[in-house]
């Protein structure tokens, strides 16, 4: 599942790695995007607490949500104006990836 994730993210061109992304308290950061490189930045903290099935499903969604920015940010599709909108529909996107993998 992770491995489709990341295939469809090298298809856009942007990279994949694990990442310490610092520790943010009660917030957990789990991954980023920078479009500059274009790459995806997973929280290496946040995965070594997984366990592998946890993990995989961890960096499906993460990258699924991210691969969602990626395409905003090339214009694929219309950047929702709205932060918590955006955010909710990077997370639809991912769990719609997700569930396609599964099929």
């Amino acid at each position: 599942m992770s491995g489709d994730a990341i295939a469809r993210a090298r298809s856009y061109g942007v990279g994949v790695r694990f990442a310490d992304l610092g520790a943010w308290g009660e917030a957990e950061l789990r991954s980023e995007y920078d479009p500059a490189i274009p790459e995806i930045r997973l929280n290496r903290r946040v995965a070594e607490r997984m366990s592998a099935r946890e993990r995989d499903e961890f960096v499906a969604l993460a990258v699924g949500h991210e691969l969602y920015h990626h395409r905003e940010a090339i214009g694929e599709i219309a950047v929702v104006r709205d932060r918590a909108e955006r955010e909710a529909a990077a997370c639809d996107f991912a769990r719609s990836l997700s569930s396609q993998e599964r099929s």
